[in-house]
């Protein structure tokens, strides 16, 4: 399989692309304006002076949760390495979450696949997932977005979530202004995304995908078929849980749901992260 490393808090930002073993890198980004280590604004804190992550989550002007900060996956695999607790890197790289390996991690017998999605998965395990439409730099599906070790910037307003992938530049909005999802989509890689608060969750719609949009590295995928429900709990100040649940009968034999465990990242920002650039992998994949 492939693993792309994010950032490392040091000087430069080195981008690499592990795929069936071999190593390219893509670009060494200067990371002298990055704002790699920008304190973070308004962070509570513990009686001895550290970020207090446990402290009553945020609200906006209305009252509700405020989503906004720089999230990371909070339910990962560091490899035998120690995670920096206040970085958050497993060594010089961002951690990769369980579910961005397999979806099903978490699930008894894993996610139930039709027969023929069964099959297609072993197909694209076994040749290293060289189909894989990241490893050519092609946009991520959000619920793969959750588990990869790049940072995603919420950004809460009055209406709209939106979310920033430092991957690619990439975004999603989700909008709270009671919209109706459209009728007749245009196949789109993020979907669209209705929601409305139940309490202090937020309860988002999805559906207008493309088809063969892969969540995770086994080649587990969504189709044009499928309808994706978020439920969004600021646990506290510095934890975030996702619950989504997945109903696409084209792909699956039931409906699944998991939940996808964030934490948020203080003192950083997102990086000028495009994977297109000096990108030579491509070619090496027929």
């Amino acid at each position: 399989m492939f693993f792309v490393a994010s950032k490392n808090m040091h000087k430069s930002i080195l981008r690499l692309t592990f795929i069936a073993g071999s190593v390219s890198v893509l670009a060494l980004v200067p990371a002298h304006a990055q704002w790699l280590k920008y304190p973070t604004a308004g962070v509570p804190q513990t009686a001895d002076g550290k970020p207090n992550l446990t402290a009553p989550a945020p609200k906006d002007a209305d009252g509700k949760p405020d989503f906004s900060g720089i999230w990371l996956s909070n339910n990962i695999n560091c490899r035998n390495q120690n995670q920096n607790p206040d970085s958050l890197v497993c060594g010089s790289e961002l951690p990769f979450g369980k579910e961005g390996f397999n979806m099903g991690v978490s699930l008894t017998g894993g996610l139930p696949y039709q027969p023929w999605l069964a099959a297609l998965v072993k197909e694209r395990t076994a040749n290293k997932g060289k189909d894989d439409p990241h490893i050519i730099c092609l946009p991520d599906n959000f619920l793969r977005d959750y588990s990869l070790p790049h940072l995603v910037k919420f950004v809460q307003t009055r209406g709209l979530l939106v979310m920033l992938d430092e991957l690619n530049a990439g975004y999603r909005q989700i909008f709270t202004d009671g919209r109706p999802l459209p009728e007749d989509p245009n196949p789109s890689w993020q979907g669209y995304s209705s929601a409305k608060w139940d309490g202090d969750v937020l309860v988002v719609k999805s559906a207008g995908f493309r088809d063969d949009l892969w969540i995770d590295n086994a080649g587990s995928l969504i189709t044009s078929s499928a309808k994706v429900e978020e439920r969004i709990r600021r646990l506290d100040y510095g934890h975030l849980d996702v619950q989504v649940t997945v109903d696409d009968p084209k792909a699956y034999t039931k409906p699944w749901t998991v939940t996808l465990h964030q934490r948020l990242a203080l003192n950083t920002e997102l990086v000028d992260e495009i994977c297109l650039e000096d990108q030579k992998d491509s070619p090496h994949l027929k």
